[in-house]
């Protein structure tokens, strides 16, 4: 018995070593951020902002305020809601300072700050405030919108600094680290992993931003994201959120872009982008069977800009973009990312993929401007088998849908069939099937009759203020 119970006890002495042993190795290959924080803390500030801000004051002008005693507990209340003692009578507007916080770090010894474009847009004052307290006014040296990044600058020297890193070189799964002052609270280090890269958000066209578990909340907008070399990585921006706090989906500008901005807005003070001029859109699994592809990846032209880089080029509308100055396009928004950031006047080096054969274009790049983004019944019509109505286009439709410039026929009517199944709709222009131009109800009709049975082909149409093709499938009959 005694021999059963010391091997039982043994046994479970024997677990407990392999289990805590378990756990220490397990904790010896977590990543220690102590010496990170500690290190990289001063370079990191907090930013307060005041914007002054006039709102119409709602109550009724004609309203009276009744009198009351002097030294009454409610004539504060009412001072307070009708502006009295402030200037300000009924129905006047109410004027008030806004507050907001952020984050912010230096980038060089003499006074540089980095930080969100929306920290301190409209911001009439802007206060930084160091890890050792110190307060100091900043000057806006200016901002970028579009990509969301500021550069500041307060009167200070020998001021701790960041080691900027590589954006290129992180790798999704790799440790990152954030410091910021999420609510006011200074000097917060969060941490987690590097979740994606190059991920695009809507009306964020020319941002590749890196994706994180990291905890980010409001205040840490404009914080450093820091690798576990102690190198900045990214700015933290952005967070995916249904309750307004952190849902374990944060956004980083990578650190190359914003370097690039903050660059520009030290020499010329305002960024310049690179143009390419084509109106594009993803590969669909169904438009790549169609081009004869593999699989889905590439940019599909939809639209060439008159007089642009990609007209000057040769490039045409159903051209492939598979390759961007030897990067692969795996999404078409990786076009975007790179055109942006390329250089003006500079040649650019595409391929592509034309009627099924693979060609390499030269394109020079050129800027991009703030204004860039990008009645009576028609004699001729056409009710094909695709069970779509087209007429011509003539004058009073195009002046109506304003559709001057735009070549193809006018979808009138959509019956049960392929073109509603494939999501063509009335008012759409449909201006090539299957790499075809069709700009006539009798081309439209000819190129309706060739196409193969059973089979999916592209159709571009012209929809609202831009173009798109759309994956539509042959009927066997």
């Amino acid at each position: 018995m005694k021999a059963l119970l010391h091997n039982r006890f043994t046994s479970l002495s024997l677990i407990s070593v392999l289990l805590f042993a378990s756990v220490a190795v397990q904790a010896r290959s977590l990543p220690e951020f102590t010496a990170l924080a500690e290190d990289n803390s001063p370079s990191v500030v907090n930013i307060s902002t005041k914007q002054h801000k006039t709102v119409p004051n709602r109550l009724n002008r004609d309203l009276q305020i009744p009198e009351l005693p002097e030294g009454s507990p409610l004539n504060e209340l009412f001072r307070h809601f009708f502006g009295e003692g402030q200037g300000q009578g009924p129905g006047e507007p109410r004027e008030y300072d806004a507050r907001s916080l952020g984050s912010g770090f230096i980038i060089s010894d003499d006074g540089y700050i980095m930080t969100n474009a929306h920290v301190v847009s409209g911001a009439d004052e802007i206060l930084v405030r160091l890890s050792d307290r110190r307060e100091y006014l900043a000057e806006v040296i200016g901002m970028d919108k579009t990509s969301d990044v500021a550069l500041l600058k307060i009167d200070a020297k020998g001021l701790p600094q960041v080691k900027i890193g590589d954006t290129k070189k992180l790798k999704v799964g790799e440790w990152v680290l954030a410091i910021g002052s999420p609510f006011g609270f200074d000097h917060s280090v969060t941490a987690g992993i590097v979740s994606a890269m190059g991920r695009s958000l809507p009306n964020e066209n020319y941002v590749p931003f890196i994706q994180t578990d990291v905890a980010i909340n409001p205040g840490n907008s404009g914080g450093p994201l820091f690798n576990l070399d102690g190198e900045v990585v990214g700015i933290n921006s952005q967070i995916y959120s249904r309750t307004g706090g952190f849902m374990g989906l944060s956004f980083a500008i990578p650190i190359d872009l914003a370097m690039n901005v903050v660059d520009q807005l030290r020499t010329s003070g305002e960024v310049k982008r690179g143009w390419l001029g084509v109106m594009i859109q993803d590969v669909t699994r169904e438009l790549a069977k169609s081009f004869g592809m593999e699989y889905p990846y590439g940019a599909l032209i939809a639209r060439v800009m008159p007089g642009s880089p990609s007209e000057k080029a040769g490039l045409e509308v159903g051209d492939v973009i598979l390759e961007y100055n030897g990067t692969k396009l795996e999404s078409s928004s990786m076009l975007q990312h790179l055109v942006g950031a390329s250089g003006i006047d500079k040649p650019a080096e595409l391929k592509i993929l034309r009627n099924g054969q693979r060609k390499t274009v030269q394109v020079n790049i050129g800027e991009l401007k703030s204004d860039m983004a990008q009645g009576g019944m028609p004699m001729q019509e056409s009710h094909s088998s695709l069970g779509v109505q087209v007429v011509e286009l003539d004058d009073e439709i195009r002046s109506q849908y304003k559709l001057n410039g735009i070549k193809g026929v006018f979808v009138q009517s959509v019956d049960d069939g392929a073109g509603k199944k494939a999501g063509i709709e009335p008012g759409d222009v449909i201006q090539m099937i299957n790499r075809e131009r069709v700009s006539s109800v009798e081309e439209f009709e000819a190129a309706a009759k060739k196409l193969p049975k059973g089979t999916t082909v592209a159709v571009l149409i012209h929809r609202g203020n831009g173009a798109r093709f759309i994956p539509l499938q042959v009927p066997n009959e």
